[in-house]
């Protein structure tokens, strides 16, 4: 890929320009959703459509997640194009059968001759001490299923070039899930040709190896910045981005390299996005490990809402600077970090979706 800095944009604002993009572009492409006409729109990211292209193709939702999913597999198999927002993705759950028994079976019980062209958007994340029922990152439950597609965009430019190549060129159910801190944050725009879903590399390095996704890869960026200054340990950062198709290839090249592997997710560690991208290692060579694998993720409990308590069921910059010196050093760093003055100021700004 060929990258080429124009202009800084929001994760908020560069869906918005995805969701008015594919408005205008496909006429047959509607939204659906709670809150997608509300005045501040799901983050903003809906922002004025419905005044735009009218409230027959931006369409406010009552609390039916079935349903809704339902309207939308039906419209996929009569040529309608449908992007559905959930407000959480725990709500998800209640869209289940819909999305794992009609939308990613279709195709395949009917030989091909069906597709279910669709897009889900699901927030999930901390903040405010959203809770056990509010803020579960369910990726791995529906990337474990055959014909469902699960995106993490970690950035505004998989965000705005992710949901316009899902509605261009991807034939079935697509899943993104965004992560809540992300809304406010502020990346260069990248225009990027021939684009597609896609493992990446986001930051070259040999010292350290760091898998991650959605927020996560930010938290790596950061945790990297720090122990290159300190150190100048020098980490590569992959971004799995697709967790339904991750490149096992490009994650076994770059240990290859760095003979250390730590892998950082926003959800549990069971049969999940870690232990994907391990089996990938441990199938090919677990000889290229110099150190046992680190798998970072939510502590495996319900999401607590107390903040002094999410602060030890999340990981984030801290965990993975202690990976990496446990990794290099063999031992936990003992200087201070500034990420919970960070964490803070995140959650400070965060203004919710309505």
């Amino acid at each position: 890929m060929s990258f080429e800095k124009e202009e800084i944009i929001t994760y908020k604002n560069a869906i918005f320009q995805a969701m008015d993009s594919i408005l205008a572009e496909k006429e047959n492409s509607i939204i659906l959703g709670q809150g997608v006409t509300d005045p501040t729109s799901i983050f903003g990211t809906t922002k004025g459509l419905a005044e735009k292209y009218g409230e027959s193709r931006v369409i406010d939702m009552p609390i039916m997640e079935e349903g809704m999913t339902g309207i939308g597999v039906g419209a996929a198999l009569n040529g309608i194009y449908s992007i559905q927002t959930h407000i959480r993705v725990d709500f998800l759950i209640l869209a289940s059968n819909q999305l794992i028994n009609m939308a990613a079976k279709y195709k395949y019980m009917f030989d091909g001759s069906f597709e279910v062209p669709m897009l889900i958007r699901a927030v999930v994340g901390r903040s405010w001490g959203q809770g056990p029922q509010h803020s579960q990152s369910l990726q791995s439950l529906f990337g474990h299923i055959p014909g469902l597609t699960v995106i993490m965009p970690s950035n505004a430019n998989d965000a705005l070039d992710g949901y316009i190549y899902a509605a261009k060129n991807h034939k079935g159910p697509v899943i993104s899930i965004e992560h809540r801190l992300l809304y406010d944050l502020s990346f260069y725009r990248h225009k990027t040709e021939n684009y597609s879903f896609q493992t990446k590399i986001v930051q070259s390095g040999d010292s350290v190896t760091i898998v991650a996704s959605s927020y996560m890869v930010q938290e790596a960026q950061r945790a990297a910045d720090w122990v290159k200054e300190k150190h100048n340990i020098s980490c590569e950062i992959i971004d799995v981005f697709n967790i339904s198709n991750i490149d096992h290839d490009l994650i076994f090249t770059s240990i290859q390299k760095t003979g250390r592997l730590i892998v950082a997710d926003t959800s549990w560690l069971p049969y999940g996005v870690c232990a994907e991208v391990s089996r990938g290692v441990l199938e090919r060579d677990p000889s290229i490990l110099k150190k046992k694998v680190i798998n970072l993720g939510l502590q495996h409990t319900p999401t607590p809402t107390s903040h002094k308590l999410e602060k030890h069921f999340y990981p984030d910059m801290g965990s993975l600077v202690d990976s990496i010196y446990k990794l290099v050093f063999n031992e936990s760093h003992k200087e201070s970090i500034p990420n919970e003055v960070y964490i803070k100021g995140l959650q400070s700004k965060f203004k919710g979706p309505f």
